[in-house]
């Protein structure tokens, strides 16, 4: 099993990234997907999540500058972020849920910053 995220970087503030989770391992469209972020000294929290069917959820702060798709096709979840500012600085990881399987990417390193 392995989810590879890509797609981070540096990025002034009010820009823009798209990351990408690669799925390989398992029946990608079966699962739940998600993104999470880690700051520094801080918690892992929850940015969005898309259902095996398509279904979104969002956190509060990011509703309306981030969307999250997938494609079955390819095995691969996205995340689109917009109007990124220096708060959205974190490592963002790829998660997959079905059941009792919970697998976890690496993490990419967005950093917002002028």
């Amino acid at each position: 099993v392995q989810l590879v995220e890509s797609g981070g970087g540096l990025v002034q503030p009010g820009g823009s990234l798209r990351l990408s989770c690669a799925a390989s391992g398992f029946t990608f469209s079966s699962y739940d997907m998600s993104w999470y972020r880690q700051a520094p000294g801080k918690e892992r929290e929850l940015v969005a999540d898309i259902s095996s069917v398509g279904g979104t959820n969002y956190a509060d702060s990011m509703k309306g500058r981030f969307n999250i798709s997938r494609d079955n096709a390819k095995n691969t979840v996205y995340l689109q972020m917009n109007s990124l500012k220096t708060e959205d600085t974190a490592v963002y990881y790829c998660n997959a849920k079905h059941r009792w399987y919970d697998f976890w990417g690496q993490g990419t390193q967005v950093i917002v910053s002028s």
